[in-house]
């Protein structure tokens, strides 16, 4: 169902101001890191003594209780994250962060994922993409491979990012930075070489709900963006190719399976296409910590449905894996009110069925479903 309102009432309303800002930063990514890196030279003396220290990166695929984790994570009185007010002004958090540090956060509403998230403009925000698409220019091609490994390597962004850490952290007066960012999951080797200690989130979901979860989200999105085409502009300019008109999946190294999801995207099998995206996300991810143990040791994947089912326990793992202390406060803060969503109920045929069950069983199996 389409969005009923365009105007200030849509959940896809993007002021002028934000549009024309945000469309500045996209179209000059050199003048922000020029600025970024003046910022860090002025900043310098109070930066001196901040380390970034056991990093926590929430990612995996879209709709399957990233957000979730990522409030909670961030809840944690030393835990520093972009936020939703940050949005388009990434590259300098220091001084934006005191250009705002008088303004009340805005009147709690529904995000525009209609998923009863409550969000103000101090909520937790995924925008720390914009950072690696400054420096990473075909990060979001499908036609090529995606994957950062440990072998890659881009001094200049190494820096930037720690610095940009490191002002975020001073800026928020806390001792660890938290990050959800759902391209993540094609760098973790990258992100582990940068940064030894880091600490890694990665949400699953059972492929039936996800791939429903998934699908109303892709028709909902592309609707408000053909009603409102500053939200579509919004979402790339901020890293976000989930779903809506520019969808892109990311291509994991398997130039083959990237072909059939675009050409069951294009065909309208939205269901197949979902099917295979899904296989290949998780697949890809299971081989890979299979195979490094390293990153098997900082990755902790979590099920949405033990999420669900058993919240306090599944949190308390969840912060006890990323190393943060005094959880206890923090479990019983959020786990009551955690519980399987009901407003997601899939109305797939029987042969919409057939073809998740055919395209993910062996990949599920390795995860318990």
């Amino acid at each position: 169902m389409a969005p009923a309102k365009t105007g200030k009432d849509s959940p896809f309303y993007v002021s002028g101001w934000a549009h024309v800002l945000g469309g500045l930063v996209h179209r000059h990514p050199a003048f922000w890191l020029w600025l970024s890196s003046l910022e860090t030279s002025l900043v310098s003396t109070e930066l001196e003594p901040v380390t970034v220290r056991s990093p926590i990166f929430i990612t995996g695929l879209a709709r399957s209780g990233s957000t979730l984790m990522h409030e909670i994570v961030c809840s944690h009185p030393g835990v520093a994250t972009h936020r939703l007010k940050d949005y388009p002004m990434v590259f300098t958090p220091f001084w934006w962060r005191r250009a705002t540090a008088g303004v009340q956060p805005s009147a709690p509403r529904e995000r525009a994922h209609r998923d009863k998230m409550m969000i103000t403009t101090e909520s937790p925000d995924a925008v720390e993409e914009m950072v690696w698409m400054a420096h990473f220019r075909r990060c979001h091609d499908p036609s090529v491979n995606n994957v950062l490994s440990a072998n890659d390597s881009n001094p200049k962004f190494e820096t930037f990012y720690r610095n940009h850490i490191r002002k975020l952290l001073l800026a928020e007066h806390a001792n660890r930075y938290a990050a959800k960012n759902n391209y993540d999951v094609a760098r973790l080797g990258f992100l582990l070489r940068i940064f030894p200690d880091a600490r890694f989130i990665v949400p699953i979901r059972a492929p039936a709900g996800h791939i429903t979860s998934l699908a109303r989200q892709h028709q909902w999105f592309s609707d408000g963006h053909r009603q409102n085409r500053k939200a579509l502009n919004a979402m790339q300019w901020s890293g976000h190719f989930e779903f809506g008109l520019d969808r892109r999946p990311i291509n994991f190294g398997d130039a083959e399976k990237v072909r059939r999801i675009q050409e069951a995207w294009k065909a309208g099998e939205e269901v197949r296409g979902l099917a295979i995206y899904w296989d290949m996300v998780y697949d890809y991810l299971h081989r890979l910590i299979q195979a490094d143990a390293a990153i098997r040791d900082a990755t902790l994947v979590v099920r949405f449905e033990d999420t669900c089912q058993s919240p306090a326990e599944t949190l308390r793992r969840v912060l006890n894996h990323c190393r943060l202390p005094e959880v206890e406060s923090i479990v019983a803060q959020f786990a009551p009110s955690i519980r399987m969503p009901a407003y997601y109920k899939s109305e797939f045929s029987t042969a919409e069925q057939d073809i998740i069950a055919r395209e993910t069983a062996e990949t599920a199996r390795l995860w318990g479903y």
